[in-house]
């Protein structure tokens, strides 16, 4: 007990609603965007994984690249796997979705 507290995790602290709105207004301001943010794109995710007949509408282009260690056949030879799992992946997804088609 003599010991004081050297480093205190900030998610130890909770908003005290008995005080005035007026000092942590813009503080709840601040979380309330935060908050709201996180939750548009935690609906979006559901509604994709809900939805997996939607096509992908932007693809970063920075996710594409090429390994110049392989060939071009082997480079060939991946994408073409890549491809048919990618288009097994999407009729397993339908199919766990639309199990009456």
């Amino acid at each position: 007990p003599e010991v004081g507290v050297e480093s205190v995790d900030s998610t130890c602290f909770g908003r005290n609603y008995f005080n005035s709105l007026e000092v942590d207004e813009s503080i709840d301001d601040n979380e309330r965007k935060a908050v709201l943010a996180e939750v548009s794109t935690l609906k979006k995710i559901a509604a994709d994984y809900h939805h997996p007949e939607v096509v992908v509408e932007f693809v970063d282009p920075t996710v594409f690249g090429r390994n110049y260690f392989k060939s071009a056949e082997v480079v060939d030879a991946d994408r073409e796997q890549v491809l048919a799992d990618a288009a097994a992946f999407q009729k397993i997804a339908t199919d766990y979705h639309h199990p009456e088609v």
